[in-house]
């Protein structure tokens, strides 16, 4: 009994090895001849096609600066992103970050910054640092600012505000980054 087992694992072993060369022969048969060339880079002239058979559209980075956003150095505020890009006078990003929007928004456009102050109390009765305002509508203040606590809710709707809120980090780095005058671009 001990023979015909010992024949039956060197038979079952020689099988294992045969398929595995077997799969490396396949293998290497089906590999570039340089494997450390890099695959080429999609071609833009053949947009891909969407199961309903309509072109697909790329898809946009939503942390990339968006176009027509100006020039120069800037604060750039997306009113349908929900987003701040401080842009230097180069064009780099040099941060950006999420914000909560205010219930009353500036139409899109170029703006300055009018006036700054470093703690107040918010027009939600929320205590706020480093307010940045940068425009008026409706005789309501729009400005950027970060609440004390760090919070970052919904605003009430039921309120016309104009505090476009953030974290304090960020808030931080708007204050040291938007001083009188600087241009604020705000893009839907």
């Amino acid at each position: 009994m001990a023979r015909s087992s010992s024949g039956f694992v060197a038979g079952l072993t020689a099988a294992a090895v045969a398929a595995v060369c077997f799969l490396a022969y396949q293998a290497s048969a089906n590999a570039p001849a340089d494997v450390s060339a890099k695959p080429p880079a999609p071609s833009a002239a053949a947009p891909s096609v969407s199961p309903s058979g309509a072109p697909k559209r790329p898809v946009r980075d939503p942390l990339a600066l968006p176009a027509n956003s100006g020039t120069g150095e800037r604060v750039v505020y997306s009113l349908a992103g929900h987003r701040v890009w401080l842009v230097d006078g180069k064009g780099g990003v040099t941060r950006t970050f999420p914000v909560m929007p205010s219930t009353v928004s500036p139409p899109p456009g170029a703006y300055a910054v009018t006036s700054r102050s470093g703690s107040v109390r918010g027009s939600d009765g929320v205590r706020i640092e480093h307010v940045v305002r940068f425009a008026t509508v409706q005789d309501v203040a729009i400005g950027f600012s970060a609440a004390v606590d760090g919070s970052t809710p919904s605003p009430d709707p039921s309120k016309r505000t104009g505090g476009v809120r953030m974290t304090r980090a960020d808030g931080n780095a708007l204050w040291a980054f938007a001083v009188i005058g600087a241009k604020v671009v705000v893009v839907a």
